[in-house]
């Protein structure tokens, strides 16, 4: 079984973008793909987007959207957000 991809500066990273890549509104959270998830666990910090308050519970228990329209959109989110990354220099390909 593969382990679990953890990195701080990664998280930190993500932490730093100030807007929710979707919607614009100030303050986010470094929100972790649903997908792979039990009890107490994450998926890869890799798979993180930097999402507000609002969009983060529409993503997670959204009755507006279906299961691959959640997942859809948090995919967009998390490829937004590695572009934000990118595009800051807050993380530097090794």
């Amino acid at each position: 079984m593969r382990s679990t991809y953890r990195n701080k500066k990664w998280l930190a990273a993500v932490g730093q973008i100030e807007q929710c890549v979707l919607c614009g509104a100030w303050g986010v959270q470094v929100a972790h793909r649903n997908e792979g998830k039990g009890i107490g666990m994450k998926t890869d910090d890799c798979a993180t987007a930097a999402i507000c308050v609002t969009c983060h519970s529409e993503i997670d228990n959204g009755k507006g959207l279906s299961r691959d329209e959640r997942r859809q959109l948090m995919d967009r989110a998390i490829v937004l957000t590695v572009i934000q990354i990118a595009r800051r220099g807050l993380v530097v390909p090794a």
